[in-house]
């Protein structure tokens, strides 16, 4: 059971607050009785509230359910001694309800239990997931963003995709990125990467040395994990590295490592930023030149998305790949507004969704940002 469904039936079993998860077996039971009492001795059914503890075993706590095992139990005997004793159901049903009463409590009993460990887990995961994507405050830095990463394991919650802005002494710096592989390595690798995001975005001056100080962190975190015995000898990672300057606010600095080109999205239309000419983190032992920085004109009213390749490569029924360009261009044309990064980060989302019926086959990740106007990164200590 996913954690939607969960939810969803929480929600159903309860009214103004309140659990309302004992009615469904009373009626049944109240059912039982009723029907038992209104018909024939050839229509017997007393034995059938065997079934009573069994739905409340699905649905209710385990005490309530063992309520409902003594219940029937009792129920039963007085149901089946108002008939005359040639058409009293007897002994073997009797040991039914009651047998069954018992097997309702345990399975209630490890149902519960069961439960508990799975929000239990998720509650790890959903720490998890905070940790590598920490919250964002709104306009952070200068820059309005909007964000959402869709798992393709919707139990774990969380996956080798990740991003983040980082203000810093040198302007804001943006990193979204896709880990190679899936699993905890997965995401051990999008951690250690946005942590020396976030210490070399802050303090380094130069967005190249913010690259090569990824790359090498790359680099060591496979070292260190190859010596524990773990396969990570070959695991990469794409991403998008951009640097907003305070001092040319009509400029976005970019290094691709390998990942889908940023799309530029404004009133006029949509445009690609350069495509990954660079190499994936992790390869970077593969050349002798480092990271190349690309300086691209960027107009205030236009909004940089960019996606993982859970949205490019998400296929429809047919087999078809969600054409993002098309789409997000026929957007904007019917409504310049779509350009701002909250609905356009919800039109992709819903979008992707729709054309893939809801079977994601890889992490997703659509993140969009663009400078406020008006408001500029403060130097130094940050305003709180």
């Amino acid at each position: 059971m996913t954690e939607v469904e969960y939810r969803s039936r929480r929600q159903l079993l309860r009214v103004r607050g309140r659990s309302i998860a004992w009615v469904p077996p009373l009626l049944l039971l109240v059912g039982i009785v009723l029907v038992d009492f209104n018909t024939t001795e050839r229509f017997r059914i007393i034995s059938w509230i065997v079934l009573v503890p069994g739905t409340a075993a699905a649905i209710c706590g385990v005490w309530t359910t063992a309520g409902y095992a003594l219940l029937s139990v009792v129920t039963y005997v007085l149901a089946d001694r108002a008939w005359p004793a040639e058409y009293q159901a007897g002994l073997a049903d009797f040991v039914l309800v009651a047998l069954g009463g018992v097997l309702a409590t345990l399975v209630s009993a490890v149902r519960v239990r069961r439960e508990r460990q799975t929000l239990h887990m998720r509650d790890i995961a959903e720490t998890t997931r905070r940790t590598v994507l920490r919250p964002l405050p709104p306009n952070w830095a200068a820059l309005e963003h909007a964000g959402v990463y869709l798992a393709a394991d919707v139990d774990a919650r969380v996956g080798g995709d990740f991003y983040d802005i980082q203000p810093g002494l040198h302007g804001t710096r943006v990193l979204v990125g896709d880990v190679q592989g899936k699993g905890l390595g997965a995401v051990e690798t999008a951690a250690a990467l946005l942590g020396t995001f976030r210490e070399a975005g802050y303090h380094e001056a130069d967005l190249a040395t913010v690259a090569e100080r990824l790359e090498v962190r790359m680099d060591r975190h496979r070292r260190h994990t190859t010596a524990l015995g773990r396969d990570d000898a070959d695991r990469f990672a794409t991403a998008v590295l951009l640097g907003f300057r305070e001092e040319d606010p009509a400029t976005v600095e970019l290094v691709n490592f390998g990942h889908e080109p940023p799309l530029a999205v404004g009133p006029h239309g949509v445009r690609a930023l350069p495509s990954g000419d660079g190499l994936p983190l992790g390869c970077g032992d593969l050349v002798d030149d480092g990271p190349r920085v690309h300086r691209v004109p960027l107009d205030r009213e236009e909004t940089l998305l960019l996606v993982t390749d859970g949205v490019t490569e998400a296929r429809d029924g047919a087999g078809e790949f969600y054409p993002l360009v098309r789409e997000v261009a026929r957007a904007v044309a019917a409504d310049p507004r779509r350009a701002e990064p909250r609905r356009l980060v919800r039109r992709v989302r819903d979008g992707v969704l729709r054309h893939s019926g809801g079977r994601l086959g890889d992490d997703t990740t659509v993140f969009a940002v663009r400078r406020t106007v008006g408001e500029a990164p403060v130097r130094g200590r940050l305003r709180s």
